[in-house]
């Protein structure tokens, strides 16, 4: 584990993420680590918690990846997620098809009344051209206890300009508030 230091700039927190991803990896010939990272963040104004950064779930590993990757990943994210304790976020592509999202079926595993679970939609902003995920986030189409939070991801292109979170926030809203199917939703 590499010396404790403190570290306050964007890029500096990215860079040091990608190192201790390396020297996570340069240890095994896995693709993924189930070693975690720890990243303590001190502020006055956010809640004492822990945040667990899981890779997303698989369905077929690709060029490079053991084929053991499926159910090395899914035992991993249930590992984290099975505790009373942990609070779920089952992120969903809103271009895809809930029924197919494992998130979702993990979710229902481990919590199956509900109670530590809240949705997340992702790629709101590319789906069809005509269509919308008004029915999920109002519960109609796939009710959750806790409800759904519908998000608009930086894209790669972005990440790649350094385009800022301040910045990709301003646009995110933009985008909700522009949009016919979600600009009277919270």
């Amino acid at each position: 584990r590499a010396p404790r230091r403190a570290t306050t700039t964007t890029d500096a927190i990215r860079k040091e993420i990608e190192d201790e991803t390396e020297r996570h990896l340069s240890k095994s010939t896995k693709i993924v680590s189930p070693i975690p990272m720890y990243l303590t963040v001190h502020s006055p104004n956010v809640p004492n918690l822990t945040l667990v950064d899981m890779p997303g779930l698989t369905k077929v590993p690709i060029d490079g990846q053991p084929i053991s990757i499926v159910q090395d990943l899914e035992e991993m994210a249930r590992s984290y997620v099975k505790g009373d304790n942990a609070i779920i976020l089952a992120v969903t592509p809103a271009n895809a098809d809930l029924a197919t999202s494992d998130a979702l079926r993990l979710a229902r595993e481990v919590d199956p009344t509900g109670e530590r679970t809240i949705g997340v939609l992702t790629k709101v902003d590319i789906m069809d051209k005509g269509t919308d995920c008004r029915d999920i986030l109002q519960g109609r189409a796939l009710r959750l206890r806790h409800g759904w939070v519908a998000v608009v991801n930086r894209g790669q292109a972005d990440i790649n300009k350094r385009v800022g979170m301040g910045e990709a926030r301003q646009r995110e809203n933009a985008f909700f508030a522009q949009s016919e199917g979600y600009k009277d939703l919270d």
